[in-house]
């Protein structure tokens, strides 16, 4: 079940990567996909570094 939200992440970040780069080209206002982008990549990250800890007593 992970696997398959990691890779659904990551898929949605290179598309918004490229929606990015739409974005440098004036097509799309960068404010507004900047700001997705830098969400989608720590959702990814966050999916991905996340583990179970110990948080004690």
């Amino acid at each position: 079940m992970k696997l398959r939200w990691i890779l659904l992440l990551t898929i949605i970040t290179i598309i918004l990567f490229f929606i990015n780069l739409l974005a440098l080209m004036e097509v799309f206002p960068i404010y507004i996909t900047s700001p997705l982008l830098f969400i989608a990549i720590f959702i990814t990250l966050y999916l991905i570094n996340h583990r179970k800890t110990f948080k004690g007593l």
